[in-house]
């Protein structure tokens, strides 16, 4: 065993109580300590966080991490503290003070191994100019196929990535991904300047985990019977926040333990939520794709689908949530024909004109009143709803149009935010001695005093405030002391600033001339095309009716050579429908028997539905028209 081998392994036991590696985890690290830039295929749940973890802690240095989910960022930092490591993050909507403290933490502090960053704060000047300062040891990239804009979730912020590494010209990179088709692997390695190919990927087969795709009326009447008959924790995904809680009250209705779960909801309602269900009191959870990522539940014994997945890759992740024990389980796909048109109806919105596109630019930078060259950092809540209705807009067009003005690397929008309470003094401490004598003053005077009681800073930084515990230690209501708050923001005392659960807009860059946005009008068009060849992929996965559903879903990830699992629905019913020599001449003689010779399938069927099992007669008919034995009316 070769001392990075016993050191590895030495890490393991230490910090994750683990005694081996799972399959290729040992080979990726090895990797990237022999200083290999390195690509990481793992299925979801395959351990991705140990094939940078450990080698960071086997390195002397700081690893920095690259991700863009902020709550994985938080609940990994949470669990490596947990772990006696010292780790650290910054992410959008942090307070600028804050951050300082982290840079200098990361300049300072020999212990921190570890700095989550998301990928805008990469150009950021402050990061900027601190970062070269800073003892890397590696960079792992998270969800790495944000970096590749042919990818199904193209993030430009992730082409920075490749500028940072001239700091670091012996920091070897990890990129890690758990969904990525053999283009978007080849472009990963491209644009973050791997000097040659080095891909490690396990198969994304999953052996224990079998796929249904079933077409249903009654969506929630089969859902119903899934769960009933299989034992267990599961989730059911449909498309948007008020079918989460429709499909829930179903559920409890019928006396299912269920939750629902969404962006929209606060933090802690979002982590209560998500306890319950890991702790196994909620058992079933009815989500958007909002939920799931970076939780490792490992005995999920059933994900259903309600709605149609946008792409095979998102699919592929949330379905893939299910069984991570290696233990049975399903992952269920419900659609019936109106799914498939909205599915199209939802394309032809997801790519507005170009020049809509500039122009809800504009119109955000308007109503922020972001002017030409400024507003870089800064942040802004949206909510959508409003603000086309304000300008008389589609609602779901604005989505996709702020959806692709972001993939122009000029904003970010997120919708899983939650902001709390903020308050500032406006007035200096000299203002209030000022007018410390004037009738208004004196009343108010109470309240402004238990408020600099509570929160020290008020007259220089943005603090973090708790309505609800400002109300106890006044003696009132929650609502009055968002009166008087609100009453001193209008008079200009102070500014005081709601929690919120509304999306953010965060300008990455100064405002651009919207002229300029689509200065390569064939980028979108090129990615127009991409996106449409993706839900052609989606559709064919869906209405396919011959090949297995694991060898359609690993052919398209480039294993073009699986074989049949031999349990999802199309493999069932190929088995059931083998037929031997004698019983399909005895269907063939019944079909050619009835008269006249020219038949309505739908006729032959219903006849011979007693004698013979309705999808062999079907599978026997088809093989009589294919050759040309029998004619049937279209």
């Amino acid at each position: 065993m070769s001392k990075n081998t016993e050191r590895i392994h030495h890490i393991l036991k230490e910090h994750w109580g683990y005694d081996q590696f799972r399959p290729l985890q040992e080979d990726i690290i090895l990797s990237v300590l022999e200083g290999k830039d390195t690509m990481a295929l793992l299925p979801t749940g395959g351990g991705k966080s140990i094939c940078f973890q450990v080698p960071a802690l086997a390195m002397r240095g700081l690893c920095i991490v690259v991700s863009p989910l902020i709550a994985l960022m938080k609940d990994q930092v949470a669990n490596l503290k947990k772990k006696g490591v010292k780790a650290t993050a910054i992410f959008s909507g942090m307070p600028q003070e804050k951050i300082r403290e982290v840079v200098d933490n990361c300049l300072f502090d020999k212990e921190l191994k570890f700095l989550y960053v998301s990928p805008e704060r990469l150009k950021t000047e402050l990061f900027r100019v601190n970062l070269p300062r800073m003892n890397v040891s590696m960079i792992a990239v998270d969800e790495a196929h944000c970096i590749s804009q042919w990818g199904y979730d193209f993030r430009p912020p992730y082409l920075e990535i490749a500028e940072i590494r001239k700091y670091f010209p012996n920091a070897p990179v990890l990129a890690l991904t758990a969904t990525a088709t053999p283009e978007v692997v080849k472009d990963i390695q491209e644009k973050l300047k791997f000097p040659r190919e080095n891909v490690f990927q396990k198969s994304f087969k999953r052996d224990n985990l079998t796929y249904y795709v079933v077409k249903e009326q009654d969506k929630q009447g089969r859902m119903l019977r899934i769960i009933s008959r299989y034992p267990g924790t599961g989730i059911v995904y449909v498309r948007n926040r008020r079918k989460t809680e429709e499909t829930a009250k179903f559920l409890l209705r019928n006396g299912i333990s269920a939750d629902f779960y969404h962006a929209g909801l606060d933090s802690a309602t979002r982590d209560r939520k998500q306890q319950a269900w890991m702790d196994g009191k909620t058992r079933v959870i009815v989500s958007t794709n909002a939920f799931g990522m970076g939780i490792d539940k490992p005995d999920v014994r059933f994900v259903i689908h309600i709605d149609i997945p946008d792409t095979l890759e998102g699919y592929f992740q949330e379905a893939g949530r299910g069984g991570r024990d290696l233990k049975p389980s399903i992952a269920v796909l419900l659609y019936d024909d109106s799914d498939i048109r909205e599915l199209m109806r939802n394309f032809n919105t997801t790519f507005p004109p170009i020049d809509f596109i500039k122009q809800i630019y504009k119109d955000l930078c308007e109503k922020f009143r972001v002017a030409i060259h400024s507003g870089q950092g800064e942040s802004f809540p949206l909510d959508i709803p409003t603000f086309a209705h304000q300008h008389k807009y589609n609602s779901l067009e604005v989505y996709h149009a702020i959806k692709l003005i972001e993939k122009t690397g000029v904003i970010s929008y997120t919708d899983d935010n939650y902001e709390p309470s903020k308050l500032k003094f406006l007035l200096t401490q000299e203002n209030f001695k000022i007018l410390e004598n004037s009738e208004f003053y004196q009343k108010v005077k109470p309240f402004i005093q238990l408020l600099l009681r509570s929160y020290s800073g008020l007259f220089s930084n943005y603090q973090i405030i708790d309505e609800k515990e400002i109300a106890q230690r006044f003696d009132c209501s929650e609502a009055m002391v968002v009166k008087k708050l609100e009453h001193l923001t209008k008079i200009g005392y102070v500014d005081y600033q709601k929690h919120t659960t509304l999306p953010k807009i965060h300008f990455v860059t100064n405002r651009v001339d919207e002229t300029y946005m689509f200065h390569d009008p064939n980028v979108y068009f090129k990615r127009k095309e991409v996106a449409e060849k993706r839900l052609k992929s989606v559709m064919e996965y869906v209405q396919h009716d011959s090949i297995c559903r694991s060898r359609l879903l690993l052919a398209y990830f480039g294993e073009k050579n699986s074989a049949d699992c031999g349990s999802c629905d199309i493999c069932l019913k190929n088995k059931r429908l083998r037929l031997s020599q004698a019983e399909f001449d005895k269907i063939a003689e019944a079909v050619k028997a009835i008269r006249p010779q020219t038949k309505d399938i739908k006729l032959i069927v219903n006849q011979l539905c007693t004698q013979f099992d309705e999808d062999k007669i079907v599978k026997v008919v088809r093989w009589l028209v294919d050759n040309r034995k029998l004619k049937v009316e279209s």
